[in-house]
């Protein structure tokens, strides 16, 4: 089976949350975990640590990996740090807390570290990988497991990629005899160690059904001489979709940790993912967004963003979407990219008039518009005499962008 199946091949959103909260979510359902204090200041720390040690982990709870390799804006080295008294968990403590860790999955400043978790240390002869995520390919759940743990998913798939097993199952079935049985030999486990692993995937298997995740990763799983199993680290994420069935779950969201820009758009009823490139795009509709990123891309381009304006384009979200864009030094020109159905391209066109004369904004903006009343709407913006670049054809569109991105 492809190992690329772990690796979204689309924008998905969902909830992520930090390292303590889902190992506290697996110590619920009954596997186990080091016990560990989460605390907010270096005197809570030197107490955890007096009550845990003298031997612990203290770990930077920030959401997304890299923890262990990134580096503090003060120049503190490591956000996973093993400590022998509480007098150095104090320190590190000291170094870690209020402060920025940039790692090279977090945004260019990093994300403030406002919590350090001061874990126990567990005893282990080799580290693992396992992971029930979704099968994207296969459209069903799957087991990802690796005797070569404590390296991230990509680091994994890229040095040692022969090691990763993965077994698809059912999700209404769950973890069955036969499964257990392909992957104990499939590895090589003993009889203990094929019983505790059983006792952890029938747990992770009930969390991603009740609470509706779609990814639940132990990295790394601790094997211990005896054959048993401990979760040193865990990431979670959950399907948005599933919000307002999952209260109590979201009620956990940490959205300081979360791109600002992404969490101002969802204020205002925008959905906005920001990308690496130079082209701020404005489009109704998360096909037509993926759609606009490809054709750019064709051309040579790269978006600077993924902005869906949804099924009615305002003057109001208009005026919030390129808010939000133009704030993105990077962005040197815009595309606007509208599909009319509902709402037709007139009052489209009249809600960009109405929101490029509000704002100031300073770079080149290409317009394309189709649907309802298109030639109305593209006429419309072309009398305005605002500087637009007006396209009724896709391609074409894409194409001017990239080009006034030079």
């Amino acid at each position: 089976m492809p190992h690329q199946i772990l690796v979204s091949k689309e924008q998905i959103r969902q909830l992520s949350l930090h390292e303590y909260q889902s190992q506290k979510i697996l110590r619920d359902y009954g596997v186990p975990v080091p016990h560990g204090r989460t605390v907010k200041t270096v005197v809570e720390a030197r107490a955890a640590a007096q009550e845990l040690g003298p031997a612990c982990m203290i770990k930077a709870q920030v959401l997304g990996g890299g923890r262990a390799a990134g580096k503090f804006d003060n120049g503190f080295k490591g956000g996973v740090q093993a400590i022998t008294s509480s007098s150095q968990a104090e320190y590190v403590a000291s170094k870690m807390l209020n402060q920025r860790l940039l790692t090279k999955h977090n945004v260019s400043n990093g994300h403030l570290v406002e919590k350090v978790c001061v874990v126990e240390t567990a005893a282990y002869d080799s580290q693992w990988y396992l992971a029930m995520s979704i099968d994207r390919e296969n459209y069903r759940p799957v087991i990802a497991i690796s005797k070569q743990g404590g390296l991230e998913l990509d680091t994994l798939l890229k040095e040692r990629p022969e090691s990763l097993s993965t077994f698809n199952f059912g999700l209404s079935e769950g973890i069955t005899g036969g499964l257990v049985q392909d992957i104990a030999q499939s590895l090589g486990t003993s009889d203990q160690e094929t019983e505790n692993l059983n006792h952890i995937l029938t747990r992770m298997h009930r969390i991603f059904l009740e609470r509706e995740a779609t990814h639940l990763e132990i990295n790394p799983l601790a094997r211990s001489p005896d054959g048993s199993f401990t979760s040193l680290n865990a990431n979670f994420t959950f399907d948005n979709a599933a919000q307002r069935r999952q209260e109590e779950l979201f009620a956990l969201r940490d959205k300081t940790q979360e791109v600002q820009e992404e969490v101002e758009a969802e204020k205002h009823g925008l959905v906005y993912v920001k990308m690496s490139g130079n082209i701020g795009n404005v489009v109704n509709g998360a096909g037509l967004a993926m759609a606009t990123n490809d054709a750019i891309g064709f051309h040579g381009g790269a978006s600077a963003n993924f902005l869906d304006a949804g099924g009615k384009a305002t003057k109001d979200t208009m005026i919030q979407a390129f808010r939000i864009i133009t704030r993105d030094e990077r962005v040197r020109v815009i595309l606007v990219n509208i599909y009319g159905g509902i709402t037709q391209c007139n009052m489209i066109a009249e809600s960009i008039i109405g929101a490029t004369s509000e704002l100031d904004i300073k770079v080149p903006m290409v317009v394309r518009l189709q649907g309802t009343n298109s030639e109305k709407g593209l006429k419309m913006l072309e009398e305005a005499n605002l500087g637009l670049v007006v396209e009724s054809d896709f391609g074409q569109a894409a194409k001017r962008a990239v080009e006034l991105a030079g």
